[in-house]
């Protein structure tokens, strides 16, 4: 970057200018006005002393000479020289050649004083800029130490306030980062300790219950029949706990390719139903449902996965032989799926955080791991929609979900 690109710099070259120009102007006119006042004087007194010596010679004839010709010019340089006074090099008046010294004299410390001028201008800009300059490179050498809490914010225009401006842009954006990052790996550690403490449990339970069955060959087959059911049981546990952490990783990466088609939102649900029918009749539970003709444009297996997850949800914290309602309605806006169950509610402390990775609330069943409804949440979120949850105690809860129109 070139010194004279700075704004402030020319802006104040030039009013230095202007204003030098402005003091020279006067001094030219100031100068001009003392040697008409000087030549005025000499020409009243010659005429004054040719009146007193001679006072025969008229006055018109004495003020014609102002206005003299050519050869009478001559004449008197003539005179002038005999003297050892040269027109073209010494003042025939020696008041107006101690005049022209001075004016010399000042203009010379005029442009002087300006030069003096221009250099400190420059001389307190090039500090100045090389103060920023320095200013900045503390600034990245900060922040390659991973200091963000830096604010050296500009207001004024000029190249290197742009330049910090755009620095401390990127900063505030890797501060947001690195605090997102420290986030992520404060969730990411939670997340471990809890999945090492869900696959804690169910693998101690399978090991004990191997090891009885190695070691006692000669158990009862009902006895053995049973542990075996137990094993697969968990391991089938353990395996949609897998395979729910995967599905989260890959939404969560974005690594997932979503087939939007347009879904009919009564056949979605009559799989959903389809597909807890076990635990449905092992509950005696019914699903009544309500609606006709709506739709949704989405991806038909995901939205599935998370309906499937929601109403599960609803079965296990809803009592024997009670109901759960699934009502669906659509506008020129949104299609709606509201799905409320008979259950005990949720604490009101817990509703805020139902959809959290691993949150278990007071209520929740000892089985539950806290994943379902947040893979859900996600789901319904890629899917251009978004779920609420209200609870009361004793009355059961209520998930709302709204697939927005795009």
């Amino acid at each position: 970057m070139k010194i004279w690109k700075s704004k402030k710099l020319l802006i104040s070259i030039l009013i230095v200018t202007i204003l030098t120009c402005t003091m020279n102007i006067i001094m030219i006119v100031k100068q001009c006005e003392q040697y008409q006042n000087t030549i005025n004087t000499v020409i009243a007194n010659i005429i004054g002393v040719i009146n007193e010596q001679y006072p025969e010679v008229n006055e018109a004839e004495i003020i014609s000479i102002l206005n003299a010709n050519q050869s009478s010019i001559d004449k008197g340089a003539d005179i002038l020289t005999k003297y050892g006074i040269h027109l073209q090099e010494i003042s025939a008046i020696k008041e107006l050649e101690n005049q022209q010294n001075n004016f010399i004299f000042i203009n010379i410390i005029g442009i002087f004083v300006f030069l003096v001028f221009i250099m400190i201008i420059i001389s307190i800009y090039s500090k100045s800029r090389d103060k920023k300059i320095q200013e900045i490179i503390n600034y990245i050498e900060a922040i390659n130490t991973k200091n963000y809490n830096l604010k050296i914010e500009e207001n004024s225009e000029d190249e290197l306030s742009n330049l910090t401006n755009e620095l401390y842009k990127i900063t505030i954006m890797l501060k947001e980062q690195a605090e997102s990052s420290i986030k992520d790996k404060k969730v990411l550690q939670t997340s471990i300790e809890d999945i090492s403490h869900q696959l804690k449990t169910p693998l101690t339970s399978i090991s004990i219950m191997l090891d009885n069955i190695r070691e006692n060959p000669n158990m009862e087959e009902s006895i053995r029949q049973k542990f075996i059911h137990e094993i697969s049981r968990q391991i089938e546990w353990i395996n949609w706990l897998i395979i729910s952490l995967l599905k989260l990783s890959k939404l969560d990466s974005n690594t997932v390719t979503f087939v939007k088609k347009e879904i009919d939102v009564r056949k979605l649900i009559n799989n959903v139903i389809q597909n807890l029918s076990i635990p449905l009749d092992i509950k005696q539970q019914q699903i009544i449902i309500s609606g006709e003709n709506a739709k949704i444009i989405g991806d038909y297996n995901w939205q599935l996965e998370a309906i499937t997850n929601i109403v599960k949800n609803c079965i296990e914290h809803t009592p024997e032989n009670k109901h759960i309602y699934i009502d669906f309605v659509e506008n020129n806006f949104y299609t709606k799926i509201t799905i409320r169950d008979e259950g005990a509610g949720i604490d009101k402390q817990d509703v805020k955080h139902i959809f959290e990775r691993f949150y278990k609330g007071k209520n929740s069943s000892e089985n539950s791991v806290g994943i379902g409804l947040a893979l859900a949440k996600t789901i319904i979120e890629k899917g251009n929609g978004y779920i609420t949850c209200s609870s009361k105690i004793g009355e059961g809860t209520t998930f709302e979900i709204k697939y927005m129109k795009t």
